[in-house]
């Protein structure tokens, strides 16, 4: 007689329905477990590069080390081409800025694209978590810019997650002083206009003195230009960030930006202006404009975040953002192991 399969398990609630302190708690687990498994090593920075901190001398090895490198008093003692080697930087600051605008509202699967970003940012801080390293943050939302100073250890990086979790939708009243713990205050009046990415990015540079990490989490929807070559409103900003600091921006998408399901009428409703418009989706035309219009504007800003010299990585709500991170990460690391020659003939 034939058994029958056993009944597959109920699965568990989304994000979205859990409580902030359930969710922060999955998170932690997604990262340490996951994230943390899989990256082996002591110093697990998003963006590995060179350090600062002297470590001794090699000898020179033609066509994988940097001319700039070379230790001229070793070498002249020995009358053998030397370079100096240098030890990771310790001590990390990392400055977050997330988008919390109307637009970041939106989502269609098991997360929105807000608790997409707060995933991000909950990745971000625990990989960079270590004795010394300070996280601060500027949150963008409706009522203006929210500053978190540049703190350490876990009951800030929780408090500041709890904070975004927490953090008023358009709409939506938002309280006093935030969640306990959390440190944000304002720097934008309530009731004013928000400011615009760009004051943002301007608003981080003010704050991040020391040379670190900056991580910008946003569908960089805000102020794009109409003309795919032209320069946005972000742009130079961003460009005075990652001529100081290492810059990564983090691109959070929804598949229904990408494409348009045929399910008939529909009312479309921009989050930024409230501007309503009905459209048909049973037109394949309209369809097949929507992905290609989709298509340029991803690529428009692909192209405008390399321009300005910031690492890029794309999360979606319907993929495994952990395993997107992953990816990511390991890219990163094999370009900074890479020789410059061997990187600068793979770009050629």
């Amino acid at each position: 007689m034939r058994r029958r399969p056993a009944p597959a398990p109920p699965a568990g609630p989304g994000l979205g329905a859990l409580t902030p302190d359930q969710r922060l708690r999955r998170l932690e687990l997604t990262v340490t477990r996951r994230l943390d498994g899989l990256l082996h090593g002591q110093h697990r920075g998003l963006l590995p590069g060179p350090g600062s901190e002297a470590a001794g001398s090699r000898e020179y090895r033609p066509g994988e080390d940097e001319v700039r490198r070379m230790d001229w008093a070793v070498t002249a003692r020995t009358a053998v081409p030397h370079v100096r080697e240098v030890d990771a930087d310790r001590e990390l600051t990392t400055w977050l800025l997330v988008d919390a605008s109307p637009s970041m509202e939106f989502g269609t699967a098991e997360l929105d694209k807000r608790e997409l970003a707060v995933a991000a940012v909950a990745a971000v801080g625990f990989l960079t978590a270590g004795t010394g390293n300070r996280l601060g943050a500027q949150v963008l939302g409706p009522t203006g810019l929210r500053r978190f100073p540049a703190r350490g250890g876990r009951t800030h990086l929780l408090g500041l997650l709890r904070a975004l979790l927490d953090a008023p939708r358009a709409g939506e009243r938002p309280g006093a002083d935030g969640p306990p713990g959390a440190g944000g205050r304002p720097t934008v009046p309530v009731g004013s206009a928000p400011p615009a990415l760009a004051e943002a990015l301007a608003a981080v540079q003010r704050v991040a003195h020391r040379r670190g990490l900056v991580v910008l989490v946003s569908d960089f929807l805000d102020d794009l230009p109409d003309d795919p070559a032209a320069a946005a409103a972000w742009e130079p900003a961003l460009r005075r960030l990652a001529a100081r600091h290492q810059v990564l921006a983090v691109e959070v998408t929804d598949p229904r930006e990408w494409e348009l399901p045929d399910v008939g009428l529909i009312t479309l409703t921009d989050p930024e202006t409230g501007r309503r418009r009905e459209v048909w989706t049973g037109d394949p035309g309209l369809r097949q404009r929507f992905a290609d219009a989709a298509a340029a504007q991803r690529d428009q800003v692909r192209q405008l975040l390399r321009r300005c010299g910031a690492a890029h990585l794309a999360l979606r709500t319907d993929r495994d953002w952990a395993a997107d991170i992953v990816r990511h990460v390991y890219a990163q690391r094999r370009l900074a192991a890479a020789p410059v020659g061997a990187v600068r003939g793979g770009a050629a």
